[in-house]
């Protein structure tokens, strides 16, 4: 296998990575998994929450990287590739639907953090139900910047808009989350 020789794959930046994938390196492709599997399966659920239709296209998405990858162009964040990818698989296979409001699971603790928790809990619940208001397309700006960090650069790539519309979607999602919480 090209490219595994002795290589902490773990350690590498995803330029590296995504080139050592390209050149049909096992251990980088499966690093490339490890490190982003789980917050992009988050990412596809909160678009469809349906976690059967999540995994088979992220399953799809990446037997497709393997598949192609001496014909995929370079990039240097993994990431937002593969949450662009996923995003486009996800509204070929269904439609999206908003995000549904879910309640926070309530955890046991010991009793000086109880209360603590509690507070936390219906806070975070509040918020969600606030979320849940907004427009499916500011839920989901809401989400690529806030909870998964990307830059207003990448959201603008990854929901294909320019980016002062990222910026604009946001800053209303605010303004009406603010105007909820009061």
């Amino acid at each position: 296998m090209a490219g595994s020789e002795n290589i902490n794959h773990a350690s590498i930046a995803d330029h590296e990575l995504w080139i050592a994938f390209k050149q049909g390196d096992t251990e980088a492709f499966s690093e490339m998994y490890q490190r982003y599997a789980g917050t992009l399966y988050n990412y596809g659920y909160h678009l469809v929450p349906d976690a059967a239709l999540v995994q088979d296209a992220m399953q799809d998405l990446f037997a497709d990287l393997w598949r192609t990858r001496h014909n995929l162009s370079d990039t240097s964040s993994i990431k937002y590739y593969l949450f662009r990818s996923l995003r486009r698989r996800l509204h070929r296979m269904a439609d999206i639907k908003p995000i549904p409001s879910t309640t926070p699971l309530q955890t046991e603790s010991i009793e000086e953090l109880k209360i603590k928790t509690e507070e936390y809990l219906l806070l975070l619940q509040r918020l969600q139900q606030l979320m849940a208001r907004l427009p499916e397309r500011q839920q989901e700006v809401i989400r690529l910047r806030f909870y998964d960090n990307f830059s207003w650069e990448e959201i603008a790539g990854i929901l294909q808009i320019n980016e002062q519309s990222v910026r604009n979607l946001v800053q209303r999602a605010i303004v009406k989350l603010r105007e909820g919480w009061k």
